[in-house]
């Protein structure tokens, strides 16, 4: 299914691959509605390969009244629309790609996959034959070069056997330009693949001719040399795109592709996962991963969530709790029941972040693409200028004296090519977006997922960091502090291991393997209720299993546990933090940055977590609102905050800052606000976060630089007739090389890494403190250090 170029009357837009009109789709069957509540349109598009391509069909799109949104990925061609629901008809949206002159289709992951792959061979099979068509050639031209008593005919027979290898390989060489120049002048536009046609096709032409002719100066060497490195450069970009492809197969691989659907009457049918609908019982036998995300509803086991989590242990899993795609069923068969398809679940929407954080642009990329929309006008400019130069410059120097031969058409025409091909944006088209891919990809094995492009670029403006606590700093979960000997721990975990409340899973796992008392009750909020070696025991809150205790001061977490005549004793927990939390803050303070912690907790609990954080400004007792107006005063005076945080509370904060960061297990809302996605239970992730978006940005302004002063150097000497093609087509190649090679530079050895530890003495930690706030941002729980800020 395609939209149909050479039909673009077909009453949907899309039609069958070969653009048959009798086969059309109804495209309104593939819009969706998004978390915003837009509408949203997934399609593939073929024939995108440059920024200019991007910039054409999102600037199109864009255009269109009440389109909020239009994003191509040119690694996996995947282009994404959003739109005001019942602002536009998805009809619309097929025309105008259909007007700008790309083909596209719904877009299914495997058929896209499958076409770039089949991309990824083409371009392989074209860099080989123009490779083969150099090499040959050196045969007869280097006799020409070194044979200084070759006669006329036998050069031009030499020219000859040259263009025998050199016009059929040249052609198939530039397939991928001819037919993207073609595709582009067919819709009324040009991109930059046209004038490097140009550049071929004159080249070609011009040599032929002067074989013809018996001329002693040919460029078939150049031009086949030309289209080896030019295949070079789109290969290697090709295969730059391949990492962030790569990195999201990976993640699409922890789910299954088929499935066991339970019928109505109990049979059992294998599915392919595509086929799943919300509601279907899926059976998931021992070792299967579940193809989509759902909820158990029969069987109780353990599931293997490590690739998803990062948590090492199987986790618990009985009726009622959620289960993710992708994880894996350990211990006993299961049934759940589907509550998503399998292109919406967890690890789909894993996937598409790391794709959004791939094709996201800032203010480097945004200023390649208008340097590389200005490019073909400005180029073909200089060239019909070289050449109007070297024709018309002659006749001037004559008229006034000057001894000069005559204008020579060949000449002229020789070095107009040259400026041509020299001048070819591939080094700037590739600056930014090879510095990105590479950022991207090192951070996704971090354990960081990037949202947006723009997003490296805020994070490396960033001047201090602002955590919540709990879910953030902290693991979110309960762990047991204080309690009694041994035997009362066990005793008391019998009881609990009928619970499912949070404190009874900390005193379940402090006391480790053991048996659940039989016949224990359950009472709702209160606690649990059982006969211990036939006595009386009560586990749960003070007013239900010690009546008679007074509140303890610290108001820590706790249960109580009373057996028959025996003193109830107390169990305390706290909200562990993160293994290197601690080293994550000073890590931060190392750098320069100002850090800060604000909760809705309570103020011990806050202080606490605060001291063994090493984290000097916090705050307890705030508000969502309290949060979000903390970010808009900091913003306020000038600051960028850096916001991490992870719960529904914390998603306008989120909005509101600089730059912003969820942890894996974040709501939905906090990771759609989020810039970066940490993945597992490590901090250390976000120090190698900001370090690599440093290094990006210094990546993609050296690369910048270098292919601004490039193109300065470069046309003059090739206008002024000082560049053979052939070598325009070297040094043009070699500038993108330099380009993707410095990108590559990133790959390097990680400073940071989630199982690191901060080898900084205490003495070399920055102390640092916070601007001044206001009282709106501002609660009575609040603790400011004064020290002053000693930059970032």
């Amino acid at each position: 299914m395609a939209l149909d170029t050479l039909n673009p009357g077909c009453p949907s837009g899309l039609g069958t691959p070969g653009g048959d009109e009798d086969a059309p789709i109804n495209i309104g069957a593939f819009v969706r509605t998004d978390a915003k509540g837009d509408e949203t349109l997934e399609l593939m598009i073929e024939g995108a390969s440059c920024a200019a391509c991007i910039k054409k069909i999102e600037g199109g799109l864009l255009a269109l009244p009440g389109v909020s949104d239009a994003r191509l990925n040119l690694s996996t061609k995947r282009l994404r629309v959003a739109w005001r629901p019942g602002a536009l008809a998805p009809e619309a949206v097929a025309a105008t790609l259909v007007r700008l002159g790309y083909r596209a289709q719904p877009f299914d992951p495997e058929v896209a996959q499958q076409n770039i792959d089949q991309e990824g061979r083409f371009l392989l099979r074209c860099l080989a034959v123009a490779g083969f068509g150099a090499m040959n050639i050196m045969m007869f031209t280097t006799p020409i070069w070194f044979g200084d008593d070759m006669g006329a005919d036998t050069r031009t027979l030499m020219h000859w056997f040259s263009a025998l290898v050199a016009v059929p390989c040249g052609l198939y060489a530039a397939q991928p330009f001819l037919r993207s120049a073609w595709k582009a002048l067919r819709a009324g536009r040009a991109n930059m693949d046209v004038p490097i046609s140009l550049a071929v096709v004159l080249t070609f032409t011009m040599s032929i001719a002067e074989t013809a002719m018996g001329g002693a100066h040919t460029y078939f060497d150049g031009i086949t040399m030309l289209l080896f490195f030019l295949l070079i450069g789109r290969y290697l970009d090709h295969r730059l795109r391949e990492r962030a492809r790569t990195a999201a197969r990976e993640i699409l691989a922890l789910q299954a592709v088929t499935a066991r659907r339970v019928g109505a009457g109990g049979e059992v049918e294998a599915i392919a996962s595509r086929e799943i609908a919300i509601g279907d019982r899926l059976l998931l036998a021992v070792g299967e991963r579940a193809p989509c995300d759902g909820v158990i509803v029969e069987g109780t086991s353990d599931l293997d969530c490590a690739m998803l989590t990062g948590e090492t242990l199987p986790a618990p899993a009985r009726p009622g709790d959620a289960i993710l795609a992708g994880s894996i069923n350990v211990s006993r068969p299961i049934t759940m029941r589907a509550r998503a398809r399998a292109e919406d679940s967890a690890v789909a929407e894993l996937a598409r972040l790391i794709e959004v954080g791939e094709q996201g642009r800032g203010r480097f990329v945004r200023l390649a693409d208008r340097a590389a929309a200005l490019y073909v006008p400005v180029v073909h400019s200089a060239a019909a200028l070289t050449f109007i130069g070297w024709m018309v410059g002659p006749l001037i120097l004559q008229a006034m004296g000057v001894d000069v031969a005559g204008p020579d058409a060949r000449v002229a025409l020789a070095n107009a090519v040259a400026v041509l091909i020299i001048t070819c944006p591939c080094a700037l088209g590739l600056a930014v977006p090879a510095v990105q891919v590479v950022a991207t990809g090192r951070l996704f094995k971090a354990g960081v997922l990037v949202r947006s492009g723009d997003a490296l670029e805020r994070l490396a403006q960033i001047d201090m960091v602002v955590f919540d606590k709990t879910g953030t700093l902290s693991l979110g979960k309960p762990k047991l502090v204080s309690g009694p000997d041994a035997a009362t721990l066990l005793a008391a975990a019998s009881l609990a291991r009928v619970s499912r409340h949070p404190l009874s899973r900390a005193l379940v796992e402090a006391a480790g393997p053991g048996a659940a008392c039989t016949g224990a009750v359950e009472h709702p909020g209160e606690g649990v209720e059982a006969m211990l070696d036939g006595k009386p025991a009560r586990l749960g809150k003070r007013r239900f299993a010690a009546p008679g205790e007074a509140d303890a001061p610290d108001d820590a977490p706790e249960l109580w546990f009373a057996r028959d005549a025996q003193a109830p004793v107390r169990f305390t927990f706290a909200d562990a933090l993160r293994p290197d939390a601690a080293a994550a803050v000073a890590a931060l303070k190392a750098r320069g940055y100002d850090v800060e912690m604000l909760s809705g907790d309570r103020a011990t609990a806050v202080e606490s977590a605060a001291k063994a954080a090493g984290i000097d400004a916090w705050r307890a007792g705030v508000t969502p609102a309290q949060k979000t107006a903390r970010m808009q005063a900091l913003r306020g005076l000038g600051r960028k905050p850096l916001m991490v945080g992870d719960g529904l509370n914390d998603a306008a904060a989120l909005a509101a800052a600089h730059a912003s960061a969820s942890p894996g297990h974040a709501v939905e809302a906090s990771q759609a606000a989020a810039d970066f996605v940490l993945q597992g239970d490590a901090l250390m992730g976000l120090v190698e976060a900001i370090d690599v978006a440093k290094r990006a940005q210094r990546r993609a302004s050296e690369n910048l630089f270098f292919s601004a002063i490039y193109n300065v150097m470069a046309a003059p000497l090739a206008a002024a007739g000082l560049l053979t093609p052939l070598i325009a087509a070297i040094a043009m190649s070699g500038a993108s090389l330099i380009v993707t090679w410095n990108a590559l530079r990133m790959q390097g050895r990680r400073a940071w890494t989630s199982g690191s530890f901060l080898r900084l003495p205490p003495s070399s930690w920055v102390q640092s403190g916070l601007a001044p706030s206001c009282g709106v941002c501002a609660p009575a729980n609040t603790r400011i250090s004064t020290a002053p800020r000693t930059g970032s």
